[in-house]
């Protein structure tokens, strides 16, 4: 349970994927706990560097690995732009598994066809690399946080995904970083 009871800004996110209803009583909570508080409004859209990769393409998604093990989420970004952008086949990585990915699969089976990169150490990275090679696959789409592109020479072709946030209405989080900004430096 967040505790927003001192939030003097609340930020609800991921409005075009959230339940409507769920967001409804978000709300609620938040105008009968916290009225004075500023509501920013927003979206969480996908930005994929190279959309053409994706449409009719057999993909490899690759998700960041905590939030798809043990943060319980079944998909990340790069899953939902391979869904959205048209991809043919989400391309599971268990055939081609070594290493650290091996154990992690172990321990958590049921993460579906989604190659979690979990963590950045040299084993880890050389695992990675291994699997994304040895993957039959057209194109790897990759979702996590750090930009693996830099990491990994990749022999497919690859693109990036990252989430990026989009205001919807007034205040924006612009607005109110000015607001502040102008309390602070007239006082």
């Amino acid at each position: 349970m967040v505790n927003f009871l001192r939030a003097d800004v609340l930020v609800i996110n991921k409005l075009d994927s959230a339940a409507p209803e769920d967001v409804a009583v978000l709300e609620e909570n938040v105008r009968r706990e916290r009225p004075e508080a500023t509501v920013v409004r927003a979206d969480s859209a996908l930005d994929v560097e190279d959309p053409q990769l994706i449409r009719g393409k057999r993909i490899l998604a690759v998700e960041d690995g905590p939030t798809v093990t043990h943060g319980g989420m079944k998909l990340g970004a790069a899953v939902v732009a391979s869904q959205r952008g048209g991809a043919a086949e989400l391309v599971d990585p268990r055939p081609w598994l070594v290493g650290t990915l091996k154990k992690t699969f172990e321990e958590y089976p049921d993460i579906g066809p989604i190659l979690p990169a979990m963590g950045y150490s040299d084993e880890q990275v050389n695992d990675l690399r291994e699997v994304i090679r040895r993957a039959d696959c057209d194109a790897v789409v990759v979702g996590t946080p750090i930009d693996l592109a830099k990491l990994i020479e990749m022999d497919k072709p690859n693109t990036r995904v990252r989430y990026t946030i989009e205001e919807r209405g007034t205040p924006t989080l612009a607005d109110v970083v000015d607001r502040f900004l102008e309390q602070t430096t007239s006082s």
